[in-house]
C-alpha cells in the first residue's frame, strides 16, 4: 500500500508541533544547563577571588600592624625611648602624646632625663598635620611615639611585657564639649572604654606602676557655688564629655580600691599656649582675626559674659610633673591587691577668671588687628558660663603654683602661631 507523507504524521492536530517543541526545549536545556553550569564557575571564580583578596589585605593589614609595633627593631626604639638619662628617673608612658598637653609633658619629662614613651593613635577630631608635627618635635627630642589606640588590649600588653614602666601619664582622651552632640559614641570609646583598657593592662602588670590621669574642670557642671574645689559635688554634668570624664574618676576609684593602684586625677582648667588645640577659642579666634573673619563671641543669660579660669600650658605641665613626682607605689602584683594605695584628685587652674570679651582685647592688642565680632547668646551645647579653680589643695600637697597671667600666656601663644603659620605683620 502506498503510503503518503501525509500518513508519516499522526492524525492528531497539533501533535508534530509539540514534538518539534520537546526538541527545541531540550536544547534550550541543554543551553541553559551549560550556561549555568559557566555561571556557577564564573560565580565561584569570583567568590575564590575576592576570598583571596580579602586574606591578602587581612595579611598585609598584619604586616602593617607589626610594622607599626612589634619586632626587633621596633623593641630597640621603645626600649632606647624609655632609656632614663638620671639616677633614679621615672619610666612613663605617656598616652596621647602627640596632642597638646601630651606634647608638652613628654619633653619637659625628658629634658629632666626621665624615660619616656609615647601613645597616640592621632585621630582626625582636628588637624593630624599639627598632631604629626608635635610627633616630629618629640622625635627630635628623643621620644618615640607609637602610633595605637588605647583600647588595642594587645599592644598594652606587648608595651607591659617590653617595658616595666613606673607611672602612667594617661591624657588620651576625646576632649571637646560640643563635638559630642556629633559624636557621641568616640567618648564612650576613648574617655570611658579606653581608661578601662588602660587600667586592666595596669593592674595585672608586675610591678604596677602608678597612674596619673587628666580629668576635667568640666565635672563641676552645673555648680554655681566658686571657686570650685575637689570637695563639691561632680554629679550635675551638663555635657556628655563632662559625664565621661566624672565616669572616670569613679572608674579610677573602683580600679584603686579593688586592685591597688595609686592613682591621681587632675581637672585641668582651660588650658592654653604653644601648640594647642585647634578648636580651643583662644586659637580659632586668633586665626579668624588674622585672616580677617569674624569671630563668635557667646554670652550668658541676661547678657552676662562667659568667664574661664584660663590656665597657661607650663603651669599645667608643673602640675603633672608634681604629681608624678609625689604618686606613691602601687598596692598590688599581678591584679591582686595588698594594701590601700594612694588616690588623689587635685584641680590644676589660674585662680583667675578672665571673660571672654577681655581675652579677645587681649588678642586684639597682640595681633595689632581689630577683631570683627559676633555677639550671640550660648546655644545649650554643654558648656558652661564660668569656671573657678580652688587650688588650694594642690598648692598644699603639690607645691603647685602658677606663674602666668593670660597677657603673658596669650602673648607667646600668638608669637608661636605667627612662627609656626608664617604670618608677618607685613602681611596683616
Amino acid at each position: 500500500m502506498h503510503t503518503s507523507i501525509q500518513d508519516n504524521f499522526p492524525s492528531t492536530p497539533g501533535k508534530v508541533k509539540i514534538e518539534r517543541g520537546n526538541h527545541f526545549n531540550r536544547q534550550l536545556n541543554r543551553w541553559l544547563a551549560s550556561s549555568a553550569t559557566f555561571f556557577f564557575w564564573a560565580l565561584f571564580l569570583i567568590a575564590l577571588t575576592a576570598s583571596y583578596l580579602c586574606l591578602k589585605t587581612s595579611m598585609d593589614r598584619g604586616t602593617k600592624l607589626i610594622s607599626i609595633w612589634g619586632g626587633p627593631q621596633w623593641e630597640k626604639k621603645v626600649q632606647h625611648s624609655c632609656q632614663a638619662k638620671r639616677s633614679g628617673g621615672m619610666v612613663v608612658l605617656v598616652t596621647g602624646a602627640s596632642g597638646f598637653v601630651g606634647t608638652h609633658v613628654s619633653l619637659a619629662l625628658k629634658k629632666r632625663g626621665d624615660g619616656v614613651l609615647g601613645l597616640d593613635n592621632f585621630n582626625d577630631y582636628y588637624d593630624t598635620s599639627l598632631k604629626r608635627a608635635r610627633e616630629g618635635l618629640l622625635k627630635k627630642h628623643g621620644v618615640f611615639v607609637i602610633e595605637g589606640d588605647i583600647n588595642d588590649s594587645k599592644l598594652l600588653n606587648k608595651l607591659f611585657d617590653v617595658i616595666p614602666f613606673t607611672h602612667i601619664m594617661h591624657l588620651a582622651a576625646q576632649a571637646g564639649v560640643r563635638y559630642a552632640m556629633e559624636n557621641p559614641s568616640s567618648y564612650v570609646h576613648s574617655n570611658i572604654a579606653g581608661l578601662v583598657n588602660l587600667l586592666e593592662a595596669c593592674k595585672t602588670a608586675n610591678p604596677q606602676p602608678a597612674i596619673v590621669w587628666a580629668s576635667s574642670s568640666s565635672v563641676y557642671g552645673l555648680n554655681d557655688k566658686v571657686p570650685f574645689s575637689e570637695i563639691d559635688r561632680t554629679d550635675q554634668p551638663a555635657s556628655l564629655y563632662a559625664a565621661t570624664k566624672k565616669a572616670g574618676e569613679e572608674i579610677t576609684h573602683t580600679y584603686n580600691h579593688i586592685y591597688g593602684l595609686s592613682i591621681t586625677g587632675l581637672r585641668f582648667f582651660t588650658v592654653y599656649g604653644p601648640w594647642g588645640r585647634p578648636d580651643m577659642a583662644y586659637f580659632s579666634f586668633t586665626r579668624n582675626i588674622l585672616q580677617g573673619k569674624p569671630i563668635t563671641v557667646y554670652r550668658g543669660h541676661n547678657r552676662v559674659d562667659l568667664a574661664r579660669d584660663f590656665t597657661y600650658i607650663d603651669d599645667i605641665v608643673k602640675g603633672c610633673i608634681a604629681s608624678l613626682d609625689t604618686a606613691t607605689k602601687s598596692t598590688g602584683s599581678g591584679g591582686k591587691k595588698k594594701g590601700p594605695a594612694q588616690f588623689r584628685i587635685y584641680n590644676l587652674g589660674n585662680t583667675s577668671p578672665v571673660t571672654v570679651p577681655t581675652l579677645v582685647n587681649i588678642l586684639e592688642r597682640h595681633l595689632k588687628v581689630k577683631a570683627r565680632k559676633n555677639i550671640v547668646d550660648m546655644p545649650g551645647n554643654g558648656d558652661v558660663p564660668f569656671t573657678h579653680a580652688n587650688i588650694t589643695l594642690a598648692k598644699m600637697e603639690l607645691g603647685y603654683k602658677p606663674t602666668t597671667d593670660l597677657q603673658n600666656g596669650l602673648k607667646k601663644f600668638v608669637k608661636w602661631y605667627q612662627n609656626y603659620y608664617g604670618y608677618s605683620y607685613s602681611k596683616m
